[in-house]
């Protein structure tokens, strides 16, 4: 093999030092993938349950409706639970906490009657730990990782995800048509069992020497804090206003029939993560970025380009395609803004800072979502995605323009970046003196 394609292939292949050299992080690995399996078997299974109950697309709209407040206030306080309690035991607890909302799952598919409140109500209750527990699991590796790791970290965290969002929903699928919701929530159940088992062994990870009591308070100070720094901000509000303008997956039942393809609806929703698994699976060059302001700028315009052609695409296989190309470069995003975020947040505001990040990643799709709904209602699916696109390429732009920080971040000359460096830096060179 040439010398040239050999240093192609070592620059796109996977960073595996995280797993190397770290036990636990390869422990939450493990336990995240085998979780990730059940979430969304569950995530397939609820609505499934819920249209067979009720055939009412208002029952199964409102599941994602009673979610929306449990993860807007568990998301925030979870954030401040991070940083001033040990992390391990948050996590641990919260899994705890889903195993029995699975295990209630199951047993009112058992009953003779299910009730739909159940649905509802335990969903919500999932949904509230899940936040709480989110927090401080994106915060964890900050402490199980090294620094110079991060961008391989984040990178690894997509592949397990993307991986996940191909080949469980259609495990779920089959298990709930096939064998019953029950059964696909005992599947939950038990991964929860088994990913106890693993995060169990964790080291204990307490809070920073400094940190700050769970209160309304500390909430404003992250808030505070993340305000004060434009570079953070920028991270947030472009990964808003993508999801907001480009975002379009409730309009793919119509672009399916549009495309005179209805069988191929499927295939329209898992495209942008089988696009994400490609660039995961190609994403080793992410981790040599240091420019990662103008990588998410990049990125994020590429994802509104790619669903603006989207609307214009005239058959089912090119639609996939640029879907797929929509989803690559929104991981390649979400890669740079997970390094930036481990890379420069202090450990005693990392939770906090991850429930605001919590909540501008899963604000945006919903907001997205309906304003994709309301345009098409004014002039149809094409338009709205094509418009949403572009819309989406002006502000980025925009905030590119009205953020230079942002623009300008390099994690090799960030305050920021080199103050966190240095700080974990400093344990191991007094390891090594003494």
């Amino acid at each position: 093999m040439p010398d040239r394609a050999r240093r192609l292939l070592r620059h796109l292949s996977i960073d595996l030092s995280p797993l190397r050299d770290s036990r636990d992080y390869r422990l939450l690995f493990g336990a995240g993938v085998i979780t990730m399996f059940g979430t969304f078997i569950t995530l397939v299974a609820v609505p499934y349950q819920m249209k067979e109950l009720t055939d009412s697309y208002l029952a199964v709209g409102l599941v994602s409706l009673a979610e929306f407040v449990p993860m807007v206030v568990c998301g925030l306080w979870g954030g401040a639970l991070a940083d001033a309690l040990d992390r391990r035991k948050i996590i641990v607890l919260s899994e705890l906490g889903l195993l029995v909302t699975s295990a209630a799952l199951m047993v009112n598919a058992l009953l003779p009657d299910p009730k739909v409140w159940v649905l509802y109500v335990v969903g919500a209750i999932s949904t509230g730990i899940a936040c709480l527990q989110r927090p401080s699991m994106e915060a964890v590796f900050q402490q199980v990782v090294k620094h110079e790791h991060q961008g391989a970290a984040a990178v690894l965290a997509s592949l397990r995800w993307n991986f996940g969002a191909i080949v469980a929903p259609a495990l779920g699928g089959l298990l709930v048509t096939t064998a019953g919701t029950a059964t696909a929530y005992g599947v939950d159940a038990v991964t929860f069992l088994l990913s106890l088992a693993l995060l169990w062994r964790i080291r204990s990870l307490p809070p920073a020497e400094v940190a700050t009591p769970a209160s309304l308070k500390s909430l404003v100070e992250g808030v505070r804090y993340a305000v004060g720094r434009s570079d953070l901000m920028g991270t947030y509000l472009v990964d808003i206003a993508a999801m907001v303008f480009a975002m379009g997956t409730a309009l793919f039942p119509f672009l399916a029939d549009e495309l005179h393809a209805p069988q191929a609806l499927g295939m329209l929703y898992s495209a942008a993560a089988v696009g994400a698994l490609i660039a995961s699976l190609t994403g080793g060059w992410t981790a040599r970025v240091q420019r990662h302001g103008i990588g998410v700028i990049v990125a994020a315009t590429l994802w509104g380009v790619a669903v603006a052609l989207t609307g214009l695409a005239p058959d089912v296989w090119l639609v996939f395609v640029c879907i797929a190309l929509a989803g690559a470069a929104d991981m390649v995003s979400g890669i740079f803004r997970m390094t930036m975020w481990n890379q420069t947040i202090p450990r005693e505001l990392r939770g906090r800072l991850a429930g605001i990040e919590l909540l501008s990643y899963a604000s945006g799709p919903m907001l997205g979502n309906t304003r994709a709904s309301l345009m098409a209602n004014l002039g149809g699916t094409r338009f709205s995605l094509s418009a949403g696109g572009l819309l989406c390429v002006a502000a980025v732009l925009g905030l590119a323009a009205a953020l230079p920080k942002f623009r300008r971040y390099d994690a090799r000359t960030d305050e920021h970046a080199l103050a966190e460096k240095a700080r974990r830096e400093e344990p191991a060179a007094q390891d090594a003196s003494a």
